[in-house]
């Protein structure tokens, strides 16, 4: 992050339904939109074209724009119902595929369909659904970003993307984020979090939503990194899920689960809240690796395990658990 004091020649531009291409000048131009009643007898300039309505089945474009630059803030609020219905995707320099392609609700650390707010460095949900991400986004030359409504009904989408006209330095990385689910786990009780062909990298960050629907404590599972030529065993290797996500001890506080959440880390979702052990709760939980980046050269791997405990003290393989993960890095190629 630069210093804010810094006058360094940057220029601010901002893409919204107020101003579709981030023109300079460009906002508040609207003559029609999903505000044009509200502000009759006010005309042009007050908040005629604040937001769009995204039909089902279609794909709505959110911005498209030239670079060089940095995307520095992007704020979004739809029905918070459909979440996990809508698809974000991200596209660098003219890529063919996305760089990101993630479910709404898990980019902003929300996979389940009950609102939590989360209050971190780099994704914050403040009341009652504004999903706002702090994750610096480089391109050099384009930046395409869409929004799908996968689910039955319209939805309208209010959004604004805040990025930066600025030189990138030549070892630039671009961001990436990809979701995969488990449900059911199967066997071995093992989730793929996420697999890295090239590099360099950094891996930045981990959100994963749980359901272990069996009794007892599951999260006993070891979070594994394979770097660059590991093979059998990883370099990175910890102790547990809830000791990966900041916490200790199943969780465990006087008898309940509590949600927290900090810049960092967090679970700032339990389903239902302030109870413990139950086999169809549900979690939500994140990792930014922002002050320890995982770096690798040419490759790297990540999983996790989903491990409950038997009567008999032995581990329990919990291959029934819905697991589904959003894994955050930033990559040399687009």
């Amino acid at each position: 992050m630069h210093e804010i004091w810094q006058l360094d020649g940057r220029r601010t531009r901002s893409v919204s339904a107020e101003n579709p291409t981030g023109e300079p000048g460009g906002g508040g131009r609207a003559i029609a939109g999903t505000g044009a009643f509200a502000a009759a007898g006010l005309g042009r300039g007050w908040k005629v074209s604040p937001s769009i309505d995204l039909p089902p089945g279609e794909t709505a474009t959110l911005a498209d724009v030239s670079g060089p630059g940095v995307i520095r803030h992007l704020w979004l609020t739809t029905d918070r119902a459909l979440l996990r219905d809508f698809t974000l995707q991200m596209y660098w320099d003219g890529a063919p595929e996305p760089a990101i392609a993630v479910p709404l609700g898990d980019f902003f650390c929300n996979g389940w369909d009950h609102l939590a707010l989360i209050n971190s460095a780099m994704v914050v949900v403040a009341p009652a659904g504004g999903l706002n991400s702090y994750w610096p986004m480089p391109f050099h030359t384009h930046a395409l970003i869409t929004l799908h409504n996968g689910s039955e009904r319209t939805a309208p989408v209010y959004y604004q993307i805040t990025y930066l006209e600025e030189e990138l330095p030549g070892a630039t990385g671009y961001l990436h984020a990809r979701w995969r689910c488990s449900d059911p786990l199967g066997s071995p009780a093992e989730h793929p979090i996420v697999e890295i062909d090239g590099g360099p990298g950094r891996y930045a960050g981990t959100y994963l939503a749980v359901q272990p629907r069996a009794a007892g404590w599951w999260g006993e599972g070891e979070l594994k990194f394979y770097l660059d030529d590991d093979t059998e065993f990883p370099t990175v290797c910890g102790t547990g899920t809830e000791d990966y996500f900041g916490g200790a001890w199943n969780f465990d506080l006087e008898g309940a689960y509590r949600p927290y959440s900090t810049p960092y880390l967090g679970m700032p979702q339990v389903l239902p809240p302030h109870r413990i052990y139950e086999p169809h709760q549900r979690f939500g939980m994140y990792r930014f690796h922002i002050p320890d980046p995982i770096c690798f050269e040419h490759g790297l791997r990540a999983t996790v395990q989903a491990l409950g405990w038997r009567d008999d003290g032995h581990y329990l393989p919990l291959e029934q658990a819905h697991v589904a993960s959003t894994a955050f890095w930033y990559h040399a190629l687009p």
